[in-house]
């Protein structure tokens, strides 16, 4: 059990993520995704029971041997005030670095690929907080990349992003799971991508696990319509072949499908509109 205060959110939660796979957390709001991300990471400490890394209570660990075997990123980082790209990412070495900061080649080599495979390099030396939000998310996430922990855990990660960079992301949190077995621990909202890019998912209600296992098991018609409350219908994805959910919202579930648009007549909304604006063209 962990919650906030006297305000339990998590309840009889059993769960090992395995290790070297990619796993998603999905739920709808408030069902506590973030708060077991919170938990996983040691930020909250549960009322009952532990939670272990490699078999070791993650609460008896000293900071930095934690911070060197798990890396976090949450769901609204703050960065500090003035700091540059570079002096962010570069805070992901701390851990790595001894009693006296002495900044290494491996920490140089470190940053730089998590700068090159967010494709921030040239934002290097700008500020923070003049970036966009895309841009802030992918420097945060190249700040998680350069700790280079075998476990990463992500609130959210493709937040503020378009489709395109959504896209980027995700290639990358796989490449970095096949390339060097780190496992990925992440929350998402948007259920086919994580049907498309987790190995695992893990559909939480209520403060409880619903179900886990891999997309084709987990995301069926009656997890979305109990989970989310959704009507949906469940077809397989023409690219990957996984799990693809097409939500039914009351009219699109109620109508029939029209195969063309039809022509606007005067009893049709806007069909006034148009006659006017032909009669008195934009000059």
């Amino acid at each position: 059990m962990a919650g906030y205060g006297e305000r339990a959110v998590l309840d009889d939660i059993n769960l090992t993520i395995p290790s070297g796979r990619n796993t998603a957390i999905v739920g709808a709001n408030a069902c506590g995704k973030s708060t077991l991300l919170r938990t996983l990471s040691r930020l909250l400490v549960p009322e009952r029971g532990k939670v272990l890394l490699d078999g070791h209570s993650i609460h008896r660990l000293p900071a930095r041997r934690l911070a060197q075997q798990l890396g976090l990123l949450p769901q609204s980082p703050i960065a500090p005030e003035g700091i540059t790209v570079l002096d962010l990412v570069s805070r992901g070495r701390h851990p790595h670095q001894g009693l006296f900061a002495r900044w290494s080649s491996a920490d140089e080599a470190a940053v730089a690929e998590a700068l090159e495979a967010t494709r921030t390099t040239e934002l290097a030396e700008r500020a923070v907080e003049e970036l966009s939000g895309g841009q802030r998310q992918r420097v945060w996430i190249a700040m998680a990349l350069a700790q280079q922990t075998g476990v990463l855990l992500l609130d959210e990660p493709t937040t503020f992003l378009d489709i395109h960079h959504q896209i980027e992301v995700l290639d990358l949190l796989v490449d970095l799971n096949r390339m060097r077995g780190t496992t990925i621990v992440m929350v998402l909202h948007e259920l086919n991508l994580a049907a498309r890019y987790a190995d695992i998912l893990v559909a939480m209600a209520k403060g409880r696990i619903y179900a886990i296992g891999p997309p084709e098991k987990v995301l069926t018609e009656q997890m979305v319509r109990e989970v989310f409350g959704l009507a949906s219908r469940i077809i397989e994805d023409p690219i990957t072949g996984k799990p693809m959910m097409i939500p039914l919202g009351r009219h699109v579930a109620c109508e029939p499908s029209r195969d063309r648009v039809e022509e606007p007549t005067k009893n049709t909304p806007g069909a006034e509109l148009r006659t006017w604006s032909d009669r008195h063209p934009a000059r």
